[in-house]
């Protein structure tokens, strides 16, 4: 699909994708051609938008809660049956479990899954933090909730409850499972591994980021054994970023804009046209944005445009970030891995372009994209991401 890439910022070679600072506000200097008008981002489009990932009423009457299982039962708080009733207006049970597998989907469908196994801010009865297992898939359609107190955190156990999720609920092991805490990669990994499944390290765990923001406020902070003021025990790691490696790099880069309605379409696409990248489902993730509202992106342009997609395709892009401070753009990959992505002299021009970059993608609520082309003046992408940049979850 070709959609007018609309440029906001000069035409950079990227020599270590870093501005060309002799070309920066020259008389005969044109921004890249633009393929319709040109469009600034300097007062960025106010955007409403709201995450829906709580399943509404209807869809809840399809949970089904389940007791914990005979692994230390007598030291966390049992869970108990909830019922629920189109007239019952009040809250779901704090210690319930969930085991759900929407009945209109195709279990063999679900070929990955999202996953946590971390400890919450909550005490079992020996005043021990509780852990919890959460599994979904990227639709939601896969939902599974199970305690566990702390003394049986390994990869057996882990092993053992993927096992019951597929046994439990009539599907098939998943051929990946994503998840996005490098403090727990051995036991994931290794977990995995033995079932045959491939670990995937990503932040792009964005269904499953979501849910568990919501199970915050809906959940945990209303379970009997809630910690208020308890910090995570295992916090996401933001490193110093690292050079980028060689085989990422592109010639050319630019601020760009699109309309949301052409991300959309170029989503849709990617599959058909066979283009590397990956989208996301808006309308799961609860993002209501105007179609004609500008999405700001990053376009890079390479002779190798092909390789370098087919590269950054294996790295579970996560975000791109303008970092002010060090005039530099971060490239954030995987769980923790932060690359320089560009750099440029830092200027009042190139400042206030990159301010207006970041407070646009703040007023889409984070959400931005990531196009490679053969060249800034093409209509179509070899590669294409949507990205969401979004805060870690508050457990």
């Amino acid at each position: 699909m070709s959609h007018t890439l609309l440029s906001v910022s000069h035409t950079t070679p990227m020599a270590s994708l870093s501005f060309n600072t002799t070309r920066i506000r020259t008389p005969t200097l044109q921004s890249h051609k633009p393929i319709s008008k040109f469009t600034s981002l300097t007062k960025p489009i106010k955007v409403s938008f709201t995450f829906l990932t709580k399943p509404s009423r209807r869809n809840q009457q399809k949970l089904h809660p389940i007791r914990s299982s005979s692994v230390s039962e007598s030291s966390v708080f049992a869970p108990k049956e909830v019922e629920f009733d189109d007239d019952d207006e009040e809250e779901d049970d704090p210690t319930a479990e969930l085991s759900y597998l929407d009945p209109e989907t195709d279990p063999g469908s679900i070929l990955e899954w999202e996953l946590d196994f971390c400890s919450r801010p909550i005490l079992d009865i020996r005043g021990k933090k509780l852990w919890e297992l959460v599994v979904c898939d990227s639709s939601l359609s896969l939902q599974y909730t199970k305690y566990f107190p702390n003394n049986v955190i390994n990869s057996v156990t882990l092993k053992d409850a993927i096992v019951s999720i597929s046994d439990d609920l009539g599907v098939p092991p998943p051929e990946k499972i994503r998840f996005f805490r490098s403090q727990m990669q051995t036991i994931i990994t290794k977990a995995c591994k033995e079932l045959g499944i491939k670990p995937i390290p990503s932040k792009r765990c964005l269904s499953l980021l979501l849910w568990l923001e919501e199970r915050y406020e809906a959940v945990y902070m209303r379970h009997p054994g809630f910690q208020k003021g308890s910090k995570p025990l295992l916090a996401l790691d933001n490193p110093f970023p690292m050079e980028l490696p060689e085989n990422l790099f592109g010639e050319k880069w630019a601020f760009v804009q699109l309309p949301i309605s052409a991300v959309r379409e170029e989503v849709s696409s990617l599959e058909t046209r066979l283009v590397f990248g990956a989208g996301l489902d808006l309308d799961l993730l609860g993002i209501e944005i105007d179609d004609k509202t500008l999405i700001p992106g990053l376009a890079v342009a390479t002779s190798r445009a092909r390789p370098l997609a087919a590269w950054m395709n294996g790295l579970e892009v996560c975000s791109i970030e303008a970092e002010l401070s060090r005039a530099s753009l971060i490239l954030s990959v995987g769980i923790s891995t932060r690359y320089i992505y560009a750099t440029y002299k830092k200027t009042p021009v190139t400042t206030n372009e990159a301010e207006a970059w970041e407070a646009a993608k703040k007023a889409c609520g984070g959400l931005h994209f990531l196009a490679i082309q053969e060249d800034l003046d093409s209509d179509d992408c070899v590669g294409f991401w949507l990205l969401l940049d979004l805060p870690p979850p508050p457990v």
